[in-house]
């Protein structure tokens, strides 16, 4: 054999090896599961199952009866948005619907994003550009300190002792604003510049720009001063799922990217555990509602560092980790004794879904 006839006889051997290769690359590639969202129109949910994942199968019922104990109504695990647990307690069922309490702030969060994305606000802007002034009983110099941002990550200065009222009468001032964070209702004003800035109201753009678009069903009823979504679980799961796909819903991008990666991150330099009106797991440090303590450690330790959650009271909860791929979900009454928003119960709760997930 010449050595032209021998180039050419390795040169077809590794051309052959390179596109073997290659077609095994893209059959590894092709069997990578991808993000399952449920249709918007059909109560259809696709399902995995703890053996597929190789999780602990003995922890399951360990982790339902602690739930159980602890006034659960409903529970729910997504992985990579297929449905792997789904369980109702306390004649709860997949139909009954519930109130997500301060977990619901994430929602006027979300739709925060979806006006800026749509160019109707700037959350970098002042409130009073939107609500003109006197929104608040507040000086106006140090009214127009405020912005929709401050709203978002709680930190306008305005006194949170005064009750859960914000009429103007009740929205005094403590501190200018970014110096000093709180948790406190005055959030709710961003529902008025949504409203404001759309031309129509909270309700109605909530629906057809965040729930109808997801396929969630719920409803908002004011209790008490607050303006409280109530929706079954699985519309929590749908959201929860949303946010964990980076504000988009298979090829839909609902809110951008950018935005979530903002609102899901530390907002201000006092409360490093809080972005915009989601709480955020791994930090140095945290803040608790009606406290001005600043507390060492992560908010929930024996939780995965990459977890975001929104967190409601008496124990309503949405817990995303991006690194593992989950969404949870968990509404009822207080597990143990009445809360705002972060309580023991999550602690507890995370060292028993590690046992069934680790």
């Amino acid at each position: 054999m010449n050595k032209t006839l021998l180039k050419i006889f390795f040169f077809l051997i590794i051309f052959s090896c390179s596109k073997e290769n290659s077609e095994l690359n893209d059959t590894v590639d092709n069997t990578i599961e991808t993000l399952y969202f449920p249709d918007i129109d059909s109560n259809v949910w696709k399902k995995k199952s703890i053996t597929e994942l190789n999780w602990n199968t003995t922890q399951l019922q360990p982790l339902l009866d602690f739930l159980d104990t602890k006034n659960t109504k409903s529970f729910m695990v997504l992985y990579k948005g297929k449905i792997v647990v789904e369980e109702y307690f306390n004649n709860h069922s997949n139909t009954s619907i519930w109130y997500w309490a301060s977990a619901g702030k994430t929602l006027t969060s979300t739709l925060s994003g979806i006006a800026q994305d749509e160019n109707l606000i700037n959350i970098n802007a002042k409130v009073s550009d939107y609500l003109g002034l006197g929104w608040t009983s507040i000086p106006l110099e140090k009214e127009n300190l405020i912005t929709c941002k401050n709203l978002l990550s709680m930190n306008s200065g305005l006194d949170d002792s005064l009750g859960e009222d914000v009429s103007p009468s009740n929205l005094k001032y403590i501190a200018d604003a970014e110096q000093r964070w709180a948790y406190h209702n005055v959030y709710v004003k961003m529902q008025d510049v949504i409203a404001n800035a759309s031309q129509q109201t909270f309700t109605n753009y909530f629906n057809s720009k965040l729930k109808d678009k997801i396929g969630m069903s719920g409803i908002w009823q004011n209790l008490d001063d607050l303006n409280v979504f109530w929706s079954n679980t699985r519309s929590m799961a749908r959201f929860g799922l949303l946010i964990s796909a980076n504000g988009k819903w298979e090829n839909s991008q609902i809110v951008s990217e950018n935005f979530i990666t903002e609102a899901t991150n530390t907002s201000q330099n006092i409360n490093n555990s809080y972005g915009y009106l989601w709480w955020l797991n791994g930090k140095e440090s945290y803040h608790l509602p009606q406290s001005q303590i600043t507390f060492t450690g992560e908010l929930i330790p024996n939780a995965p560092e990459d977890m975001f959650c929104a967190l409601g009271k008496n124990d309503q909860k949405i817990y995303i980790v991006p690194a593992k791929d989950l969404v949870i979900i968990r509404m009822g009454e207080a597990a143990n004794t009445s809360n705002f928003a972060l309580s023991s119960f999550d602690n507890d709760l995370w060292e028993k879904i590690n046992a069934l997930i680790d």
